[in-house]
């Protein structure tokens, strides 16, 4: 099942990140701090189950999952409070999600919780092939979502290695890099503006969200390359997504013989991402 968590704490989404990711069949495919940045990300993302959080800083969590319904986004929605107001409740089980989680996070719950609705969705996909067959189909293939979710499923597996899979700026990357996979751009020919109706103000955000994560990537890859002396494969790598130089300066850096680690292109790592 692929998962996606929005909650304004950053600790939440790493807790049930590493809750649902001990099943080797989970995978987190992003996490958003808003409900602006989850309506971006969603619009480009295949997602079976989204936890949200009730209170978001820009929109509550019941607005945004009927904005979600309304676009009709397939997703089913998991809603994470500290408030046990009926009311409120009632509201968000009318808006569309399926089950209430409870903070402070007990994993227990989160567990049941989430085994349910993924037993909900399996039952959902054998009824439609069973209707098919009654109809006198063949039994519904699941049409993908995403025509390039392999790619994307082995560009989110670079991010893991590269280990920014949680990061900020994880989303933005895997948004880029499925625009660029849909239109076959690269990196020089997106019009963020047009392509995701953006302010300068908004790109430039985004930009440093992306800057952040791949900052984390160089150092984290850099010690890998320590750890890895000589690995053809890995040093291909270096050069595809920030040229090797660069790995080198972050690794004379790491090593205290540099006063500067390397430099990060955003147009070379993205490049080189689709292309790997």
């Amino acid at each position: 099942m692929n998962f996606y968590i929005i909650d304004d704490d950053p600790a939440i989404p790493l807790v049930l990140q590493q809750i649902l990711e001990k099943e080797a069949a989970n995978t987190v495919v992003g996490i958003a701090h808003t409900a602006q940045q989850a309506l971006h990300d969603l619009l480009f993302m295949h997602v079976d189950i989204v936890l949200i959080d009730l209170l978001l800083p820009d929109l509550s969590g019941i607005n945004l999952v009927q904005q979600l319904k309304a676009r009709n986004d397939q997703s089913r929605f998991i809603m994470i409070s500290q408030v046990r107001d009926a009311d409120l409740r009632a509201e968000a089980y009318q808006a569309g999600i399926e089950f209430f989680i409870d903070k402070p996070i007990n994993v227990i719950e989160v567990k049941m919780v989430v085994e349910k609705v993924a037993q909900s969705i399996q039952m959902t996909r054998q009824l439609t092939d069973i209707q098919s067959l009654v109809d006198g189909h063949l039994p519904a293939q699941p049409l993908p979502v995403n025509p390039h979710q392999d790619e994307k499923d082995r560009i989110l597996s670079i991010l893991k290695i590269l280990g920014i899979s949680s990061e900020a700026g994880s989303a933005d990357i895997l948004s880029v890099c499925q625009l660029m996979l849909d239109q076959q751009l690269s990196f020089r020919e997106i019009d963020f503006h047009q392509a995701y109706h953006i302010t300068d103000h908004e790109k430039k955000i985004m930009f440093q969200r992306i800057r952040r994560a791949i900052k984390v990537g160089l150092t984290n890859f850099a010690h890998l390359c320590m750890d890895n002396m000589g690995d053809e494969i890995i040093v291909e790598r270096a050069n595809l997504l920030f040229e090797y130089k660069n790995v080198r300066n972050e690794m004379l850096y790491l090593e205290g013989t540099r006063q500067t680690g390397g430099k990060t292109s955003l147009q070379h790592f993205f490049d080189g991402l689709v292309q790997t």
